[in-house]
């Protein structure tokens, strides 16, 4: 199931709260975050900053990895997998990540009861994470993808950092964070 929420949407933060709610109501341990990204180009970090604002806006409860002081890329999916396993065996992983799309989905949060694939928009094969995905459509999806990335607007990133560490701080039964180091 997937459900999407566009960045100018004012509900948002809400509607993904209900999303988490319903894709992870059998769950009754605290999720993990993993907000994958790098701060090396503008469109890639959406994730890092999302982890930063999440972990600025809260404190204790839940474990968040992935911020601008020490993020995850997509390179180190394979050990973050085992790490999380072995970790939090019982927790649920919730992965934040931008993507490229189409022109029309540019702006739009997506959440997904999937998991993510990160690097499959500038084709890299790359295993999947998380029980939930939460997507952010930056860019639109062409063979330059890297360039496209660099060229994505710091604000839309900012505004959809802030809608989905706003969601993920609301979402947590007692609004508290524990940052991981």
């Amino acid at each position: 199931m997937e459900y999407s929420f566009n960045v100018f949407n004012k509900l948002a933060p809400s509607g993904i709260i209900l999303a988490l709610n319903n894709l992870l109501k059998e769950q009754t341990s605290a999720p993990v975050i993993l907000c994958i990204g790098s701060d090396l180009s503008v469109g890639d970090s959406l994730g890092p900053l999302c982890g930063t604002m999440l972990s600025e806006r809260t404190s204790a409860d839940i474990f968040v990895y992935g911020t601008l002081k020490k993020t995850v890329t997509a390179k180190e999916i394979k050990y973050m997998n085992e790490f999380l396993k072995d970790t939090h065996p019982k927790s649920p992983i919730i992965a934040v990540d931008a993507a490229v799309g189409s022109a029309g989905d540019i702006g739009l949060i997506k959440v997904t009861g999937s998991g993510i694939k990160p690097g499959a928009g500038a084709n890299k094969k790359l295993g999947k994470i998380g029980d939930i995905g939460i997507l952010g459509i930056v860019a639109e999806k062409s063979i330059f993808n890297y360039s496209l990335l660099n060229l994505t607007r710091l604000n839309l990133i900012w505004s959809m950092a802030d809608i989905i560490a706003q969601a993920l701080s609301g979402f947590t039964s007692e609004n508290r964070v524990k940052i991981a180091v």
